[in-house]
C-alpha cells in the first residue's frame, strides 16, 4: 500500500511547480537517509501542502522562499485549524527540505532553520477505565465467523500494547506461548521482547487453532493474523476492527488502537509498575515519553500526595 501512495505523491509533484525538486529530496530520503516507507510518505504529503501554498502565492522558484512566507504558511496551517503537533511536522519536512535544497546548491542560504517553531503542547492521551476495556475485549460475539481472530487481536493490544503495524507485522516465529512472550520490532527497527497474560495467550491459541488454519489453507503465510482471503491483516484493518467493536461497546467514536496503547500503559503504572519497565515494553526511546502516563492516573495521584504529604 506505501509503495502505492509513494506513487500518487510522485505523480501529484509532477503537476506542481518544485514538484521535481521535492522528488529529488524523498529520493534522497530513500537512498541516503534509509528512512522508511511510511516516513517519507508523511513528508510528502506535508511538502504538496506546502508546494500548493507556494504555487497560490505564485512561488516558482526556490530563491523566492523567505523566512516571513515559511512563517505566513505557519499561520495558515494554524487557521486551518492544524493541531500543534501537524503543524510541528510540516515544518520539520519543509525545513530538510531546505536544507536538501542549500546542500544540493538549489538555494544559497537554509532560511527555514531560523523560523521560529510552533509551540507544541503536551496533550494527554484518552484513556478508557478497565471496566472499558473489558467492554471493548467482549464485544465480538461468539456466532460471528472471525471471532477468535478478533477477540486474539482485542486482548493482545491490550495485553502488550503493540502499535497497529507491529500488530500487523507479527510472524508466527515472534510468539512463544509455553513461557508467554512475543517478539516485536518496533520504530527504527528496533527490537524488544513483551510478556503476555494468561488471557491473551488463551485467545491467541484458540485462534491458531480453530480459525487460523482456514483461513490460510490456500497459502503460506507467517503472518499470525489473516484476512478471510488468507492475506496478511493490514494495519488500516486493525484500526477498523476496533473502531467497530469500540462502537459496539457504546464507546467515543474517536477511540482507536492507540487508545489501548494508552491504556496498557496507564493501567500497568496505576498497578505499581516501574517507569522503565513500561517505557521497555512500548519501545520509547526516551522516557520522558513514557512519563506522559504518570500524568494520566490523577487518582493515582492524589492517593500519592494524601499518603506522603505531611500536611493531609
Amino acid at each position: 500500500m506505501s509503495s502505492v501512495q509513494l506513487q500518487s505523491i510522485g505523480e501529484k509533484l509532477g503537476s506542481l511547480p518544485l514538484g521535481q525538486s521535492i522528488k529529488d529530496f524523498l529520493d534522497y530520503l530513500t537512498v541516503e537517509a534509509g528512512l522508511s516507507e511510511n516516513t517519507r510518505l508523511a513528508y510528502g504529503r506535508d511538502l504538496i501542502s506546502f508546494l500548493e501554498y507556494c504555487q497560490a502565492s505564485k512561488i516558482r522558484d526556490l530563491q523566492q522562499i523567505k523566512p516571513a512566507f515559511i512563517q505566513s504558511y505557519l499561520v495558515v496551517l494554524a487557521k486551518d485549524e492544524k493541531a500543534e503537533s501537524s503543524a510541528k511536522r510540516a515544518l520539520v519536512a519543509v525545513r530538510m527540505f531546505l536544507r536538501f535544497a542549500k546542500f544540493t546548491g538549489q538555494i544559497d542560504n537554509d532560511f527555514a532553520a531560523i523560523t521560529e517553531s510552533p509551540k507544541l503542547w503536551q496533550k494527554l492521551p484518552t484513556i478508557c477505565s478497565k471496566k472499558q476495556v473489558m467492554s471493548i475485549i467482549n464485544a465480538p460475539s461468539s456466532s460471528e465467523a472471525f471471532y477468535f481472530r478478533d477477540k486474539a487481536i482485542l486482548e493482545l493490544l491490550y495485553a502488550t500494547g503493540v502499535r497497529a503495524g507491529e500488530l500487523a507485522s507479527l510472524k508466527t516465529s515472534d510468539l512463544n506461548l509455553d513461557i508467554g512472550y512475543l517478539r516485536c520490532v518496533g520504530k527504527g527497527n528496533k527490537e524488544r521482547v513483551i510478556p503476555i497474560g494468561k488471557a491473551a495467550v488463551e485467545a491467541i491459541v484458540e485462534y491458531l487453532t480453530e480459525l487460523r488454519p482456514k483461513l490460510g489453507k490456500n497459502q503460506s503465510c507467517d503472518f499470525i493474523f489473516l484476512s478471510r482471503t488468507g492475506r496478511q491483516l493490514s494495519r488500516i484493518e486493525i484500526w477498523r476492527l476496533v473502531k467497530k467493536y469500540a462502537l459496539r461497546a457504546g464507546l467515543p467514536k474517536n477511540l482507536t488502537v492507540h487508545t489501548l496503547r494508552h491504556c496498557f500503559a496507564t493501567h500497568l503504572l496505576a498497578g505499581g509498575a516501574d517507569l522503565r519497565a513500561v517505557q521497555e515494553m512500548l519501545g520509547h526511546i526516551d522516557i520522558a515519553t513514557t512519563q506522559i502516563y504518570t500524568h494520566v492516573d490523577r487518582q493515582r495521584l492524589r492517593e500519592i500526595h494524601k499518603k506522603f504529604h505531611p500536611r493531609p
